[in-house]
């Protein structure tokens, strides 16, 4: 799907393990920059480069005109791939610094944040050719670049990007969907990554991992949804943690997500993970005020 004029979005499905015999369909975006040269940022599943190398044959590209594949985070919905395409193409790997160390070494990362079917999910470690930090320029041939904006929260190596001839700011999985099941590590500095991203001025297009773009008016009103959405899961939290003692981690996660509305579904690590963060903060009503 053509996003503008030189950004394209691929849908790409997963199976995401949440029981000893139970999936649930995800989706996550992987985005092609498609000019002088091409830059793919994330790369999906494992499995995903079919998709990837098809959608560049089709828009008359040779697949090796990859030049770079920029990671906003570390998970493996968003590294997946990358192993088999820096075999197939040649390409460079970017990533934040504080991601590097779980994507050069995706056994560590599956021992320090376990999902049930991660290597189905991870093609393998790949190496990280360019390190980066907040504020710099990925250079995109023609003096085109991505500037990199550190937003971390959901990961603490999570970076958004700013395509300013489009107009385009690439979140990764920094902004949630509202109505969303929670994943993040720390929601007070997810909360400020958000506040940081909303002081760009003129953004015409919001392109997320987990959600079709945003365009025109709807830009700043979805950060704002984003923002919105943690402050009603802290509410649901101070809702189950009044006139309670001790809390077991399991037992009150799913109290919260029924608070929220949600389904009965089955716990995993990284829901109650994010849940937990909010215990953090219980003495803020209102965690935008942050």
């Amino acid at each position: 799907m053509q996003v503008t004029e030189h950004i394209h979005a691929l849908k790409i499905p997963f199976k995401l393990r949440v029981g000893p015999a139970k999936t649930v369909d995800r989706i996550v975006f992987a985005y092609l920059i498609i000019d002088d040269q091409i830059c793919l940022i994330d790369c999906g599943v494992a499995g995903s480069e079919a998709i990837i190398l098809d959608y560049i044959k089709q828009a008359g590209r040779n697949p090796r005109e990859i030049a770079q594949i920029v990671f906003t985070h570390s998970h493996p919905d968003h590294i997946g791939a990358g192993q088999t395409l820096k075999k197939q193409t040649g390409c460079k790997m970017a990533a934040h610094i504080d991601a590097k160390p779980w994507i050069e070494n995706v056994d560590r990362q599956y021992a320090e944040r376990p999902i049930g079917n991660f290597y189905d999910l991870v093609g393998g470690s790949v190496e990280i050719d360019f390190g980066l930090k907040d504020g710099d320029q990925l250079g995109l041939g023609d003096g085109k670049t991505l500037e990199i904006l550190h937003t971390p929260g959901h990961s603490k190596g999570s970076i958004s990007l700013l395509y300013s001839k489009d107009g385009a700011l690439f979140t990764g999985d920094a902004v949630p969907k509202s109505g969303t099941v929670p994943i993040y590590e720390d929601v007070a500095t997810s909360i400020q990554s958000i506040k940081k991203l909303k002081k760009i001025k003129g953004l015409e297009v919001l392109i997320a991992s987990w959600d079709d773009p945003q365009f025109g008016a709807s830009v700043y009103p979805s950060m704002d949804a984003g923002l919105q959405w943690f402050q009603q899961i802290h509410e649901a939290v101070l809702t189950e943690t009044a006139g309670s003692d001790a809390l077991d981690a399991r037992d009150f996660s799913a109290r919260v997500l029924k608070c929220l509305g949600f389904p009965e579904i089955p716990l995993v690590p990284i829901v109650v993970t994010s849940i937990r963060a909010h215990l953090k903060l219980l003495d803020h009503q209102n965690l935008l005020e942050l």
